[in-house]
């Protein structure tokens, strides 16, 4: 059997890794980006000089053809699904038994006059840092539009090359969609700290073009001109699913699949960012554009193209991010406005750049997640305790089981388990479990 892949991004290249696993089948890789798989999520680091691009390659160049995983370099332009063959853009065809589309993802154009200017990208594929290093020389000042994640990482990047930047952002606080209302404000707070031009409730109108082909500037849904040699449109990103259009493929958002992650055509899969889930899981999107889901569905996958039929599980919710020099980690269900059915804890640092809140269901106690700024916890431990719906005052007595490296990191889990007594009245009386052994045993 010969399974073809579209897309050599992590839920690709995750899905080749697993079927050779599990079977002798023929594989074959088919993607435009790059030759080598890469890690994504590691572009900021290449532009800031911390990273060689081929020091993002999590495997050596041998790696497959020992694991004969075959390559091809080639942009997919149309599917054949009756005939079970790619075209590429230069006429080649690619004859497939099983088909897996793993397209990721494309940054979203709202369809702004002069978005597709010379000087005016994304931040997400292999050629968007090309972009972004050619038109860093020289350049004056850099606009971004859009506050979420890879506006973040953008900014910080021109800032790590001293190059100013004015980030338009249209909600009212940074990431206020996402984060709750102490958190949003403390990234806001240091966002400016960092000397970012941050302009909160601003919403791009237009880029302007120099007459050339290349912008100039952009101009805000409030009249102002703000003079700029490049634009960065990071206002979230969608299915790039453009040339799988008017088929008879269904498509929603993105590749509509169903549990074991199959659409509605016979031998055709869809995972990573491009596929959406008929019936996601409650409280979570049909669309999560977030690394570790595309390599859960990668293995989910292969499972069932190799014959054991296994349902993709979504899992505990789980992000982390870096915003400058605050790290950020969410575990379960964390939403910006705090549901009527939950109560929350919430410690701030007096420096303003660390906290923990951890929230849960009024009536039950069950700890329903832990949102995290500047503090790290264990993935494992606080995974289980949202599984298990651990009691809150539980979780407070063992909460040093959760602290990443005690020897290393301050804790600061008196904090918070002081704000739970105040709030409640109740004595939590804080287990000192710091021994790995302990932690292992716990997660046994």
């Amino acid at each position: 059997m010969r399974i073809v892949i579209v897309g050599n991004g992590i839920a690709g290249v995750t899905a080749a890794r697993f079927i050779r696993k599990r079977s002798n089948h023929e594989i074959v890789l088919v993607s435009d980006e790059s030759d080598e798989f890469f890690s994504r999520t590691a572009l900021m680091y290449i532009y800031m000089g911390h990273m060689r691009e081929v020091d993002t390659r999590p495997y050596e160049s041998w790696f497959w053809e020992k694991n004969k995983i075959g390559r091809i370099r080639a942009r997919v332009q149309s599917v054949d699904f009756q005939a079970k063959k790619l075209l590429t853009t230069d006429n080649t065809t690619v004859s497939y038994d099983r088909l897996i589309i793993a397209t990721g993802s494309q940054s979203n154009k709202f369809g702004w006059p002069g978005q597709d200017l010379d000087g005016v990208g994304g931040l997400y594929h292999l050629h968007d840092l090309e972009r972004m290093e050619t038109y860093s020389r020289g350049l004056q000042r850099a606009v971004i539009v859009g506050g979420g994640l890879i506006g973040i990482e953008m900014a910080e990047m021109f800032h790590s090359r001293h190059i100013p930047v004015t980030f338009l952002v249209r909600e009212k606080s940074f990431w206020d969609g996402v984060l709750p209302p102490e958190e949003s404000a403390m990234v806001t707070r240091h966002i400016l700290e960092h000397g970012i031009d941050l302009r909160l409730g601003a919403s791009l109108k237009s880029i302007e073009n120099d007459g050339r082909g290349r912008c100039k500037g952009v101009v805000t849904e409030s009249g102002e001109h703000i003079s700029c040699g490049f634009v960065g449109l990071t206002a979230g990103v969608s299915p790039n699913i453009g040339f799988l259009k008017n088929t008879a493929l269904e498509i929603n958002r993105g590749i509509l699949v169903d549990k074991h992650l199959q659409t509605n055509i016979p031998d055709v899969y869809a995972i990573g960012d491009c596929a959406e889930l008929r019936e996601p899981a409650p409280d979570r999107r049909s669309i999560e554009a977030v690394w570790y889901c595309g390599r859960m569905m990668g293995e989910t996958v292969a499972h069932n193209i190799t014959g054991n039929t296994v349902a993709y599980d979504q899992g505990i919710w789980f992000n982390s991010a870096k915003f400058f020099d605050i790290e950020y980690q969410v575990y379960g269900t964390i939403k910006a406005e705090l549901p009527e059915n939950q109560s929350t804890l919430y410690w701030e640092h007096a420096d303003g750049k660390k906290s923990i809140r951890i929230n849960y269901e009024t009536n039950s106690g069950s700890v329903a997640g832990f949102n995290l700024m500047g503090i790290r916890y264990r993935h494992e431990v606080c995974e289980k305790w949202i599984k298990t719906g651990a009691h809150i005052e539980a979780v407070l007595a063992d909460l040093s089981l959760a602290n990443f490296d005690p020897e290393f990191y301050d804790e600061y889990e008196s904090g918070i388990i002081s704000i739970f007594q105040k709030q409640t009245g109740k004595t939590v009386n804080q287990r000192q479990q710091r021994r790995l052994t302990n932690v292992l045993a716990f997660l046994r």
